[in-house]
């Protein structure tokens, strides 16, 4: 399964770098991604990498989040800079085994999932 790390409190324009690990079997995730969930709200896509390197960014986060993965060690990370309210919410990291079929936003795509970590960010 999955593991995160990281989560906190932060203030507004503050930084926090989230981590996930895979744990307990071993298995290769072609992409890794995080989503978040907010109070209330659906589950979002935030951010996806591949094991090639290629990013997407959710419009919300581009230009202050940036995903990056340990291959070697099956890890996936997230940094996230420039903290507003709005990013608070239950971060969860997500494992394709295989290729995204129709679409990285659709959570059904992935096969694994960590427990999530929290962030919330105060004004």
């Amino acid at each position: 399964h999955l593991v995160e790390s990281g989560g906190g409190l932060v203030q507004a324009g503050g930084s926090l770098r989230l981590s996930c690990a895979a744990s307990g079997r071993t298995f290769s995730c072609n992409a890794m991604a995080w989503f978040r969930q907010a109070p209330g709200k659906e589950r979002e896509f935030v951010s996806i990498i591949w094991s090639r390197g290629n990013e997407v960014y959710a419009d919300s986060v581009k230009g202050r989040f940036t995903i990056s993965r340990d291959n070697a060690k099956n890890t996936v990370y997230l940094q996230m800079n420039s903290l507003k309210p709005e990013d608070t919410a239950v971060y969860y990291c997500t494992c394709a085994l295989g290729q995204i079929q129709r679409s990285i936003y659709n959570q059904y795509e992935y096969e694994y999932w960590g427990q999530g970590t929290q962030v919330t960010v105060s004004s």
